[in-house]
């Protein structure tokens, strides 16, 4: 991904820090996955950084400065499926967080599994939709299963995905009641993680927790001058949701070192010869605030101002989210930033559609499609005494479907698509209708040499 979505560092602990020769096999390699830190962050927000943290891994590491991910579409799970299988979706067959089910055309989550049970949770989770290994099946099977692999995550995809099939444990929070989950797909639940959720889990501190800025406000000079003031948020204020939000906060990221030291101090992991594998996410993404709104950098709430379009925005929280926007369908104001919990129905046909393709068909015909037409403007308050024809029928649907992907086959349907319209001239030989066809691919081309470009291209 080149905007740096996520940015992937794979680093090897040692014993301890001192000059040391290298072991020929490692007690324990960490992967450390951070979840939409942009690549530019590692350098503008270097001066505030640890001796021991990022600036030992970009001072003794190995860094990569043009890695991108050959797919589109990049999202949290499709990456981590791609950094630990080391294959594109169209080999580890995870090609988003959510996909639609053919099946009963409902969204699903990559890790959705009907045929195992939660563990504080009761989401249905496990790794059977990813086709491929990853490094940790790997060294699973490099050590005949002795060595160890946990993953830890913020979310439920992250975690399971990191841990691969043959992983001995993936936890991530419960972001409905701030306790460490899992699936039954691995082996038994830790006991020291049920210990910590009777004890230590976030829902026993959330109260306490206040977000502010760790540095005084001078020290953040990355920001724009105009965000001069320090925020403070506190999660406790927000009743429902409250546990959504630490995990989109820099919280999440402690939340997630004080398991691993549960993990480390209580289990066996990394205590014999075996080399074993602990896969660690991070957040950096942006942060809800309350009520659902998106707080800015400085904790001013995002906000969408149409009007503002030429003027002067500076020192505004609209400054750099001005401009008209469309939305056609209402959203849900229950569901989650990733949709999940969205109860809306999907859009495959609307019903207005049908209406008008039953009056062009009338009209194509010989008919009379005035009934239908008049019972889609009546819908949308519009006047009634309008004839059902072709012209007015391409018309109504422009108006019906805007931005709904729509137009362009409407034009070629009727014959219009070729002409020049508002500012775009009629292309050469266009008047041939060539560019109703789109142009066969030049890969498709070389795969089959029986196949000939279509006309015009």
């Amino acid at each position: 991904m080149k905007k740096g979505l996520i940015t992937s560092i794979l680093a090897l602990t040692f014993t301890g820090l001192q000059a040391q020769p290298l072991p020929a096999t490692p007690k324990l390699v960490v992967t450390l996955t951070i979840d939409q830190l942009r690549t530019d962050y590692m350098e503008a927000f270097s001066t505030l950084y640890g001796e021991k943290g990022f600036k030992r891994l970009m001072r003794e590491g190995k860094v990569f400065y043009q890695t991108e991910f050959p797919f589109n579409g990049t999202d949290r799970a499709s990456a981590i499926a791609a950094i630990y299988s080391g294959t594109t979706p169209s080999m580890n067959g995870i090609i988003s967080q959510y996909w639609m089910d053919a099946s009963t055309l409902r969204p699903v989550n990559c890790v959705d599994d009907g045929a195992f049970m939660g563990n504080f949770t009761d989401e249905n989770s496990s790794p059977s939709q990813l086709l491929t290994s990853t490094i940790a099946d790997e060294l699973k099977v490099a050590t005949r299963n002795k060595g160890m692999v946990y993953a830890i995550a913020p979310s439920r995809d992250a975690a399971i995905l990191a841990a691969g099939h043959s992983g001995n444990g993936a936890f991530w929070l419960n972001e409905n009641t701030g306790k460490w989950c899992s699936t039954t797909y691995y082996s038994e639940f830790p006991w020291w993680v049920s210990q910590y959720n009777e004890r230590k889990s976030p829902d026993f501190r959330i109260r306490d927790m206040v977000w502010e800025p760790a540095y005084p406000i001078n020290k953040y000079t990355f920001l724009p001058e105009w965000r001069d003031q320090p925020f403070k948020y506190k999660f406790d204020s927000e009743r429902i949701n409250k546990f959504r939000r630490l995990i989109t906060s820099p919280f999440i990221n402690d939340e997630v070192n004080l398991l691993t030291e549960e993990l480390l101090e209580k289990s066996t992991l990394a205590k014999d010869e075996i080399p074993d594998l602990l896969a660690l996410t991070y957040y950096a993404g942006k942060v809800e605030g309350p009520n659902g709104t998106i707080k800015l950098d400085d904790g001013t709430d995002l906000e969408y101002v149409p009007s503002e379009i030429t003027l002067d925005l500076s020192g505004k929280a609209s400054e750099k989210t001005a401009g008209a926007r469309m939305k056609k369908y209402e959203l849900d104001a229950s569901a989650t930033n990733d949709g999940k919990l969205q109860s809306n129905d999907i859009v495959l046909f609307r019903y207005a559609d049908v209406l008008l393709m039953k009056s062009e068909a009338k009209v194509r015909n010989g008919g009379n499609g005035d009934a239908e037409l008049t019972e889609v403007r009546e819908r949308a308050g519009a006047t009634l005494d309008v004839t059902a024809t072709l012209e007015t029928l391409l018309e109504e649907r422009l108006r019906e479907f805007a931005w709904e992907g729509l137009r362009r086959q409407d034009l070629v349907r009727f014959g219009k698509f070729t002409r020049a319209y508002t500012d775009r001239p009629q292309l050469p030989k266009e008047d041939t209708g060539y560019t109703t066809v789109f142009p066969i691919h030049e890969d498709v081309l070389s795969l089959n040499g029986k196949l000939t470009q279509n006309y015009g291209y």
